[in-house]
This record gives C-alpha cells, structure tokens and sequence, in this order.
C-alpha cells in the first residue's frame, strides 16, 4: 500500500480562494491523504468551510486555533500530522491534480527523503510564468541551496515540495515572524542530504494583490532581511564555498525591500538610510562581481548617485511593466 501524505494548509480569511484549493487536493490521483485544514483564527466564512468538507471527505480534519500566523498553523498541522510524508499549500494557491503522485514517485525513484517540483506563478490571476529545470534530478543539499539563493528553479517556500516526517524532528517554523519559510528551508535541505528535483510545474502560486509578500507595510518590519541573514549564516556555516552567493542573495533581498517601501519610505527613513548605507558600502564589490546582472549593476549606480533618483527611475520602470502586463494580458 503506499504510505500516506500529510497535506497541510494553513487556512485565513480565504473564502474567496479555498473551494478552489481544497477541490485541487481531494480530487488528487494520489488517493491515501491527508487532508489537514488549520484555521487560524479565521472572521470569514473560511472555518466553517473548513467544517463542511470534514463532513463530505473522511480524510480531512480540521483545526480551529486563535490566530497565530502562517508559522504557528504549520506547527500545529505538523504536530497533528500522522503520515509518512509531509506537504504543504498555502490556502490561496491550487496544485495540480497528479502532484503528489508525481513528487512521490520521483523521490522513491532518486531514493530520496525530500523532493520539490517546479511551480507556475499567475501574476493577479492572469499571466503564467514557469520556472522550470531541465529534467528531473537527483541533487545535493548543496548544490539544490545554491540554486535556491540563485534563484534557480528552486524556490525557499515551504510549498511544491514533498517532506519525509522525520526531516520535522526538532525543527518548527518561527511564530511571529513573516517570510518564515527563509530560515527553514535551507535546513530541510540539509537535513535531507539529497534532494529529488522536478522538472515538471505541478504548483501553482497566485500572486495576489491582498497576499502577504505583496503588503508593503510587510517589508518595513524588515523580516525579509532578518531572515535572509540568518539563512545566510546558517548555509556559509555548512558550506563556506557558498560565501559569495549568499552575500549576494543578501544584497537582492535588500532592493526587494528597498523597492516595496519606496511608496512608504516617509513613515521608515531610518529604516531606508540603514538599507541604503549597507548597499552603498559594497559598491565596488558588486560591480565587479561577474554574477550581478547588469539591472541590478544600474540599480546600483543610480542608488549611489541619489535615492530620490533611484525613487523616480523604479516608480517609471513599475509603471511601463505594468502597461507591457496589461497588454500582454489583453
């Protein structure tokens, strides 16, 4: 028989989205799951959503807690977990129908304790991009890291991936924190050793205007960063060759924050200066590093020269990227 998967999603304030994302995993070709609902302390109709479907599906249990954050409720699925396996989606997002099917056997057949698969983004429900590795493969932690900070293939989301249980032992998530998957993964990695890696795009992650990743005021807590440092000590720990793209994945978390606080920058000046003063003092270093991108090498410049310019320049470069999605769109 084979062993059952443990799918836990994390549920708040999702009425909107959850149907869909909860159809997408018990209409799964993979049949022995599951079905874990962790509702966070919803005050839409999501928890009693939650409660139908525990009636319409024998394996779907269902867990009502105060809200707690993202991290808390996978904890608590985990603690409830009583599968070989361990996966997760977040409620606002879709799979396809054969992911576990397909994440199951490409880890049996790599021998593996881990195994991940590409992912589709759908920018506000319309545009596709697929991030997708030439084959399936089998990889080691290090190497399946360092596409992670290159942003390879590999994303640092705790979703489109398939866990063994015992890779959980000792390790939780950090409650209260945002962009809480930065700090975990890298270690999941590592714990597995090696890594089954898909090709194949069976995760669909909807970038939503409402979602967390995309609330501005997120990214003055400056958790992004925080996390990102503490990854990067973690993986430099384990593995010193990778200095270099760790501190370069530091630098583009800091534009990603710099970038998503420009329209609230009044409110955190210190906060802004401090991020500025840090990319300023490796100018030298980043222009000459070969692996900076030549955007990113301008972004640089324009960032050295004057802020308020670097300001003008993002907001226009924001404004044609939207006009060229709409038309793609259209």
């Amino acid at each position: 028989m084979i062993p059952k998967i443990s799918v836990i999603i994390p549920v708040y304030n999702v009425e909107k989205y959850l149907k869909e994302c909860v159809d997408s995993v018990i209409n799964q070709t993979y049949k022995n799951l599951e079905i874990i609902l962790v509702d966070d302390g919803s005050t839409d109709d999501s928890g009693k959503m939650c409660d139908k479907y525990a009636l319409e599906d024998k394996r779907i249990q269902v867990i009502h807690k105060e809200n707690g954050g993202l991290s808390d409720a996978r904890n608590k699925g985990i603690q409830k977990a009583t599968g070989e396996y361990i996966s997760f989606i977040d409620s606002d997002d879709t799979v396809e129908l054969d992911i576990f099917e397909y994440l199951y056997n490409i880890l049996k057949k790599f021998n593996c304790n881990l195994s991940i698969c590409a992912h589709t983004i759908y920018k506000y429900n319309a545009k596709k991009i697929f991030f997708k590795l030439k084959h399936d493969e089998k990889i080691s932690s290090h190497d399946c890291i360092k596409k992670m900070l290159d942003n390879e293939g590999i994303n640092v989301g705790a979703w489109a991936k398939l866990y063994k249980r015992e890779l959980f032992n000792n390790i939780q998530y950090p409650k209260g924190h945002l962009f809480e998957d930065i700090p975990i993964t890298y270690k999941l990695f590592i714990r597995a050793g090696n890594i089954a890696s898909g090709h194949l795009a069976k995760y669909n992650y909807k970038k939503r205007k409402e979602s967390i990743t995309l609330n501005y005021s997120n990214y003055a807590t400056l958790d992004l960063i925080k996390s990102t440092d503490i990854m990067g000590r973690g993986v430099v720990k384990e593995f010193p060759d990778l200095k270099r793209t760790v501190f370069r994945r530091r630098i583009y978390e800091r534009f990603v924050t710099l970038n998503n606080m420009l329209y609230i920058d009044k409110e955190h000046r210190e906060k802004i200066n401090k991020i500025i003063y840090f990319l300023n003092k490796y100018t030298c270093t980043l222009l000459m590093d070969r692996d900076v991108s030549f955007k990113k090498k301008c972004a640089i410049l324009l960032l050295r020269i004057n802020y308020k310019l670097y300001k003008f320049v993002c907001k226009i470069y924001v404004i044609i990227w939207e006009e060229m999605l709409h038309q793609n769109i259209s």
